[in-house]
């Protein structure tokens, strides 16, 4: 299945033999300070910067409803974010992994965003929709 915006996502975590537990990571993007000059007008036209993990949440793929819950409960942190990762943690027939064992795998996931390692992960924007990253 094709997952392009974050309904496909949950549809598709729903339809797994085995329950899913999704792992979010909210992202900022920012300009670094060494940024050259380059940088920094692409920076303010749109383009570029380094991509910050902000906040982070697990939740079974039946505890959400639609992007607009997950972006609600965002709000409550108080960070602007650009971008929200996604992956999925498999559980077996007796149920979704726990939060507990979603704690090791999510941070993992913190810190290969934060070393530009984004492979494996579905990036989605502000409204929902998946992004491609250069």
């Amino acid at each position: 299945m094709s997952i392009s915006n974050f309904d496909d996502l949950l549809q598709a975590a729903r339809a797994q033999p085995e329950p899913q537990r999704l792992l979010f990571v909210f992202a900022g993007v920012e300009l670094p300070d060494d940024a050259s000059a380059a940088q920094r007008q692409d920076f303010e036209a749109g383009q570029g910067g380094a991509l910050v993990p902000l906040m982070c949440v697990d939740k079974a793929a039946d505890e959400l409803d639609s992007f607009d819950a997950l972006v609600e409960e965002s709000r409550q942190f108080g960070h602007d974010w650009g971008l929200v990762f996604a992956a999925a943690l498999s559980g077996s027939p007796l149920g979704a992994p726990t939060a507990q064992e979603a704690e090791a795998p999510l941070e993992r996931m913190v810190e290969a965003i934060k070393r530009g390692e984004h492979e494996g992960f579905i990036p989605f924007d502000a409204h929902g929709d998946a992004v491609q990253i250069a």
